[in-house]
């Protein structure tokens, strides 16, 4: 059956993207509503040929709905999540309000499929952000061959994850500087334009962030709690797409040439490592718009035994939160999630 779908937070940027993608997938659905705050309503918001007027969230029946894909921030999260959950409407959750929740399966379709049967605890899926979900889609075919054992990873990360408003500093800030017109930080604890923030989120009392602390344990719940995963998460002055540097440990011996063959063969990834070539690699700006995560420059680390070491960049939108709750939809669908009527 095809379902029928609202997208709440349909006016902000992952939310439009969700339309976007669903459109152009060609995802089967009966009907598409947009949804968003009471201060949003009437804004439209385009999907496919279609124009969509948002409606009031707190006004609508989702009863009338099989699933509602949040694109909000984490408290708007929390605050309808389980209320709408409760209505028998599936929810897929792009923000963080439930992905540490062991009730509620954290899915990367091209990782651990399997998992999304776990809905039915609590009637929601939850899906990591970009720079979590291109390194499990990395990992996952190493770990199935040889193991990972531990992983040091850098993420170089664009302002797109900070939102709109984050964009705009960017910009803002690119200019001023050169008419010595810079405007102070907002969005940002420091300058951005020109320079590069080694911290992301709040510091916890151990030193690491809370963007290094998903990451560390968001990979360990899609893939295996055994593996060790060390972060350091930098925001750099980039528009779209999160780089990393990853530095991979494993259980056993896992040459680099075999790790590029799996790479090459694994869903969802790219390999391009050129060697010959002096442009052998992808950049943040080559993967802006591409469903890819690219891994490049995938080499032997020998400083520790069974190492490997590599680069990974991907469109932290289109190929993270936004592609990822698209898939999930799509995965609910082909194991029957929607088969129930709804009130007219």
């Amino acid at each position: 059956m095809a379902p029928k779908v609202a997208v709440l937070g349909a006016t902000g940027m992952v939310g439009r993207e969700i339309l976007s993608i669903m459109a152009e997938r060609g995802v089967p659905v009966a009907n598409v509503t947009a949804l968003a705050s009471r201060k949003m309503i009437g804004a439209e918001v385009s999907y496919g040929d279609s124009t969509l007027k948002a409606k009031d969230v707190d006004e609508f029946d989702f009863t009338k709905v099989h699933v509602c894909i949040m694109a909000t921030g984490d408290a708007p999260a929390r605050k309808y999540g389980n209320a709408i959950s409760a209505t028998g409407c599936v929810v897929i959750d792009t923000s963080r309000a439930f992905r540490s929740d062991p009730q509620t399966p954290l899915v990367v379709p091209e990782v651990n499929a399997d998992a999304i049967d776990g809905y039915t605890r609590r009637n929601i899926v939850a899906v990591p952000d970009g720079a979590t979900a291109q390194l499990v889609r990395v990992l996952k075919p190493l770990h199935d061959a040889a193991g990972v054992a531990r992983v040091v990873v850098a993420t170089y990360q664009s302002v797109s994850g900070e939102g709109q408003r984050a964009i705009d500093e960017l910009w803002t800030q690119t200019k001023g500087i050169y008419v010595n017109q810079s405007p102070e930080p907002k969005e940002f604890p420091r300058q951005i334009a020109f320079n590069v923030i080694p911290s992301i989120d709040e510091v916890m009392d151990d030193g690491f962030t809370e963007e290094e602390w998903r990451i560390a344990a968001e990979t360990r719940k899609i893939i295996d709690n055994d593996i060790q995963v060390v972060a350091t998460c930098v925001r750099v002055p980039t528009f779209v797409s999160v780089g990393e540097a990853v530095h991979v440990e494993m259980a056993e011996p896992l040459p680099a040439a075999e790790a590029r063959t799996l790479l090459r063969e694994a869903p969802g990834l790219l390999l391009i490592d050129r060697r010959e070539e002096e442009d052998g690699y992808e950049t943040p700006i080559g993967a802006v718009g591409e469903w890819a995560t690219y891994v490049c420059r995938v080499r032997d680390d020998p400083t520790v035994e069974n190492g490997l070491a590599m680069w990974i960049v991907a469109d932290d939108l289109r190929n993270g939160a936004a592609m990822l709750a698209v898939q999930c939809l799509e995965l609910l669908q082909n194991r029957g999630a929607f088969s129930k009527a709804l009130p007219a």
